[in-house]
């Protein structure tokens, strides 16, 4: 039997509450084919307790001995993200890709080397801080500080999350509904041109 055509893969960067669940939803739903939800949330749902956040780990040098942990559990998604693509099976995933550790672990580029000669793309996410906000506060009942401040987590995430910056496309949740956001994604798929973000990424590390 002749391998398969590899999957498509499409990345979907960006911090917590920016809508990159949603999108992963419309895509699945609306997408020709099959398409996997391999991304963070889910990895992270499948961590035993002990070691949680695990690959969820906010930036901040919070917790520097689950940090060589955390780089195998990202390494070990993109390996499975890899698989799935090499075996012509379609894959969506969100990341909250950051380097906000005790020491710099230059995860980003590790992962995007994974990903080498597969069709993958890799879009940030983005949405204004004032509506991750809102919509911790809609989803949680809490979100600001006792002192009304932002707390220092989230600044860092909204700041450390799309560095370098280094995208095949962007979007802003604040602006476009998921299904939108699904749409646009469609659009660069069939027009192009090729992906190539995570090469150059891959080339940072």
């Amino acid at each position: 039997m002749a391998d398969p055509a590899p999957g498509q893969i499409v990345l979907l960067n960006g911090p917590p509450r920016a809508g990159k669940t949603s999108i992963a939803t419309a895509i699945q739903n609306t997408f020709d084919g099959v398409w996997m939800n391999l991304g963070l949330d889910n990895f992270k749902s499948m961590t035993p307790e002990r070691y949680q956040p695990g690959i969820g780990l906010r930036p901040g040098g919070e917790a520097p001995d689950l940090e060589p942990l955390v780089v195998t559990l990202f390494l070990g998604m993109y390996q499975s993200i890899a698989a799935h693509s090499r075996l012509g099976i379609n894959v969506v995933a969100d990341v909250d890709h950051h380097d906000g550790y005790s020491v710099p672990r230059g995860i980003l580029p590790a992962c995007a080397k994974l990903l080498t000669g597969l069709p993958a793309l890799f879009v940030g996410v983005r949405c204004p801080i004032e509506v991750i906000m809102a919509r911790r506060q809609a989803t949680w009942g809490r979100s600001y500080a006792e002192d009304g401040s932002i707390p220092r987590p989230i600044l860092l995430f909204q700041e450390l999350v799309h560095a370098p910056g280094i995208y095949d496309l962007e979007l802003d949740t604040s602006q476009l509904a998921p299904e939108a956001s699904a749409d646009a994604i469609r659009r660069r798929l069939d027009e192009g041109p090729p992906p190539r973000a995570l090469e150059r990424l891959a080339g940072a590390g």
